[in-house]
């Protein structure tokens, strides 16, 4: 039995639009007019009136971490009280009140912001969080990931002291006293491996709570960084997660998973264990091997080519040598892994282009689809060198929403004049996706698109900046489905909607190609729909 909807806005990845689509066992079977609908029909056929909604293909978050939003959503929600150092402080305090924490646990939270706060210009330190708990060990993740703060009782819980070492790729923070209780980057491990993992169960609780989220937002595709999340968690573990959530029919979105990893050895052990990019089933596939070049901008660990501009002492943080990478990138490019690697700063994309060069000299692919994932702060000799070496580009649109307030200040005019260029990169001919990076930011794929198409941040329309570089809005869309298709080799059975493609769509209630671009953020979702199954409305 076919299920046939018409009366609609149907957007199939090519314009105009047409007016109907009919879906039948999980995939498309018809796109076009509404007497073509009409002329299809067959007794026993289903047929919905759109009642002049638009319909296109769901949306696909190319880079985000699923696992992480799931946590996220169980912990403090710092983001939505960022304002200022006491709003976040006095927020956080009144979490803890609601949800005890058992002995040697830990009271967590996620999203603050410095540059956001009004009473002060700097992070939090110990002595902030010593506010919310002297007793109960308490941790504040800044909202780009790359930064933490935690309490003085939860650094005497990890022994960390003005004699422990710095990290490689990371650093903790130190003042005239010793450490000042904040962690960046690759030393926010020693943290994270002192929190309780999950256990199976939970994790699957989480999972189960992100994908809901994320149905909410329209999307039916996401490719996730998972094996970050818990270091101590096995990738095992959490592949069976997915599997068995699979298996219960309780997975909502098709997952690719960006399999993180920092070592070559634990590369090498996940291969010959006969993992592989493309293994799995359309629920479930392993991607990438995906690497962490570098850290964030908002941090000021992203690694810059020169000094920053407002911190002269800082050029961000690498987190592997140029060897290290180069042995990495190699070794899966040898073995036909795809790669994706966070690169925010000039330098560090530097050392990713330098070692995928290394890589397919010594082992030609023609079809790697190895890619940067951000590509933020680039120069024009970079763009030239991602397109050459046909690399993919996972971008993130809705960072503009924030950094269009800090971009020139930390990196200086001559950086910002080349940076955040996806459409210059689109017209040299690299296919583009776009995510959120979520839980960085909200997985709002519209509000992404916004950004994408106005270059101006959402609220007080900062900017536009670089307009010469914003989307169309069919762009924008594309990027969304079709180029996130593209990143995970799947173009052939998702992103548009057309015969034998899978019936992954989003009904919302009004068009993009319609609204004001500043509007389209607003727009919201009627319906969301998995293999032709309603997710969410």
């Amino acid at each position: 039995m076919k299920h046939i909807y018409v009366n609609g806005k149907v957007y199939t990845g090519e314009l105009p639009l047409v007016q109907a689509f009919g879906e039948e066992e999980g995939k498309f079977v018809f796109a076009g007019s509404d007497e073509e609908a009409a002329a299809l029909a067959e007794p026993g056929d289903k047929v919905t009136d759109l009642q002049g909604r638009f319909v296109c293909s769901g949306f696909n978050d190319s880079h985000m971490h699923l696992l992480s939003y799931g946590s996220s959503l169980s912990a403090a929600r710092l983001a939505a009280h960022t304002g200022s150092l006491k709003e976040m402080l006095q927020y956080f305090k009144q979490f803890k009140t609601a949800h005890p924490v058992p002995e040697n646990g830990w009271l967590m939270g996620r999203g603050w912001n410095q540059d956001y706060f009004t009473d002060t210009d700097r992070m939090p330190d110990r002595h902030d969080l010593d506010q919310v708990s002297d007793t109960v060990l308490v941790c504040a993740v800044r909202a780009c990931g790359h930064c933490l703060t935690v309490n003085t009782k939860a650094l005497e819980f990890l022994g960390v002291t003005a004699d422990t070492p710095q990290p490689e790729g990371g650093r903790i923070g130190m003042d005239e006293n010793g450490p000042d209780g904040r962690f960046f980057d690759s030393a926010m491990d020693q943290v994270y491996h002192a929190v309780l993992p999950p256990d199976k169960e939970e994790i699957k609780r989480r999972i189960r709570l992100a994908c809901c989220a994320l149905n909410s937002y329209g999307i039916t595709s996401c490719q996730t960084d998972d094996y970050c999340v818990y270091r101590d968690i096995p990738w095992q573990a959490v592949n069976e997660a997915y599997r068995e959530l699979e298996k219960a029919g309780e997975l909502t979105v098709r997952v690719y998973e960006q399999c993180n990893f920092t070592e070559t050895a634990d590369v090498k052990g996940f291969v010959e264990a006969g993992n592989i990019t493309g293994a799995g089933t359309e629920y479930f596939k392993l991607g990438p091997l995906k690497l962490l070049g570098d850290g964030a901008l908002g941090a000021r660990t992203a690694y810059l080519s020169r000094p920053y501009a407002d911190a002269p002492s800082a050029r961000g943080i690498p987190v592997f040598s140029q060897e290290t990478l180069d042995e990495m990138i190699g070794y899966a490019n040898a073995v036909g892994m795809q790669t994706a690697v966070h690169a925010i700063g000039d330098a560090c994309l530097d050392r990713v282009l330098a070692a995928y060069e290394k890589a397919l000299k010594e082992h030609p692919r023609k079809d790697h689809r190895h890619g940067i994932v951000h590509c933020q702060i680039t120069r024009p000799d970079q763009l030239k060198k991602i397109a050459q070496m046909g690399l993919h580009v996972y971008a993130q649109s809705i960072f503009l929403d924030y950094d269009n307030h800090i971009v020139k200040e930390r990196v200086g005019e001559e950086l910002a004049a080349t940076s955040y260029s996806w459409k210059t990169l689109m017209n040299m001919g690299v296919s583009v996706s776009n995510g959120t990076d979520c839980p960085v930011e909200v997985p709002d794929a519209l509000a992404s698109m916004e950004c994408a198409v106005t270059r101006t941040s959402l609220k007080d329309h900062t900017g536009p900046y670089l307009p010469k570089e914003a989307f169309s809005v069919k762009e924008a869309l594309d990027s969304y489905t079709i180029r996130g298709a593209e990143a995970s080799f799947e173009e052939g059975i998702k992103g548009k909607i057309c015969p034998g493609m899978l019936a992954d769509f989003v009904v919302l209630e009004q068009s993009p190609f319609e609204v004001k671009p500043e509007n389209i953020h607003r727009i919201s979702v009627y319906g969301t729909y998995l293999g032709g199954k309603k997710v969410f409305g």
